[in-house]
């Protein structure tokens, strides 16, 4: 029997490789024979290019840039060359994101470092980059990334904007003569939200408060994206602020919309780079899983997009997760009822995910 094992990261406490591995482990300890696939899975933000690097041989890149608090890091991308046509993936959290600040600071972190990040990909003659836009710690409407890239921005006094979305507020004027252009094959942003830009579900009110942002500031965030928009309109940059995924990643969607970029859905895209949907129809068993598996699931997340292309593809289906809050029709395993407790599952959370794997066999098992 073929079984296809393609999980997301339990965020905080395994990646996808280590989920997956460890379900696979348990499964074989029941059931030895059958061919285990392995293809762990992202949807665009933190944990990307593992899962693409897991599935091909790409190139591995270091780049040292500015982190969203201005401290020089290192961060990691993927070049492929194997087409003769260098593809590059680059992902924001490597560089701009939330786990690199040592403390929140919501009004200055910017996403600087991640327009450095393509620029070395550019640089590298990548002929087209793919974005993993997740886990941001700005909300500076991809400012700071294409700042980098070139363009300027300045204040009504002709003075250069200041850094994150406290810069937004004062900005009147952009120039796009220094902008690189795009790269021949485009630029395509991997998202996992439709939010907009601004409002109730925009990037602010939504992703706002895990990074500080303050509920009585919210609609300040707005104003200030929503003056950045209008001046990169006035600059000739134009991108639709209520496009889904404009919001994403503090609104660093929209400022690489506004450069030239393409939206898509980061699951989409990386099950096709992983070969997953090439795999799908000929495996006997799907399991999947993330941290919580609930409402939110199929709002772009991976679990939720497995699930559709399963059923799909008429392929039975298990989602295995920490703890599973939603009703659905499809079969479950939470870690969290096999070991009595949330705490004690990610207390020693591959212990558990080996005894899912075994339990799914067992499972699987009973129903042939």
């Amino acid at each position: 029997m073929k079984i296809l094992i393609a999980p997301d990261s339990f965020k905080g406490t395994a990646t996808a490789m280590e989920v997956a591995e460890a379900l696979a482990a348990g499964w074989k300890a029941l059931r030895g024979n059958d061919d285990i696939v392995v293809l762990p899975q992202a949807d665009g933000g933190e944990g990307t290019l593992s899962a693409i690097a897991a599935s091909a041989p790409w190139q591995w890149h270091e780049t040292v840039v500015d982190g969203p608090d201005g401290r020089a890091v290192p961060a990691r991308w993927l070049l492929d060359t194997s087409a003769g046509q260098h593809r590059a993936v680059v992902e924001l959290a490597e560089a701009s994101g939330i786990a690199l600040m040592s403390r929140l600071d919501p009004w200055r972190a910017d996403s600087r470092g991640l327009g450095q990040l393509i620029d070395a990909a550019l640089r590298a003659g990548a002929w087209s980059v793919q974005v993993g836009l997740g886990g941001s710690a700005s909300t500076d409407g991809g400012a700071g990334a294409l700042m980098a890239l070139g363009l300027k921005a300045f204040d009504r006094h002709g003075r250069p904007i200041g850094a994150g979305a406290s810069g937004l507020r004062d900005v009147d004027r952009i120039e796009v003569d220094g902008l690189a252009p795009l790269p021949p094959g485009g630029v395509e942003i991997l998202v996992d939200t439709a939010a907009p830009l601004a409002g109730p579900q925009g990037a602010a009110a939504v992703f706002g408060p895990q990074k500080g942002v303050a509920p009585a500031d919210i609609a300040l965030f707005d104003d200030g994206l929503l003056r950045w928009s209008r001046a990169l309109r006035a600059a000739g940059l134009h991108a639709d602020p209520d496009s889904p995924g404009a919001g994403a990643a503090g609104g660093a969607g929209f400022g690489l919309l506004a450069w030239g970029a393409a939206a898509a859905s980061g699951s989409d895209r990386i099950a096709t780079v992983t070969g997953l949907d090439a795999q799908l129809p000929r495996a006997d068993l799907l399991i999947t899983g993330e941290g919580r598996f609930d409402g939110t699931s199929w709002t772009g997340k991976v679990v939720g997009h497995l699930l559709t292309a399963a059923d799909h593809a008429g392929v039975p289906a298990l989602v295995v997760a920490g703890q599973v809050a939603a009703a659905a029709d499809v079969s479950t395993l939470s870690l969290t009822e096999l070991a009595g407790s949330a705490d004690a599952a990610m207390a020693d959370p591959r212990r558990w995910l080996h005894a899912a794997g075994s339990a799914a066999a067992g499972l699987f098992a009973q129903g042939q």
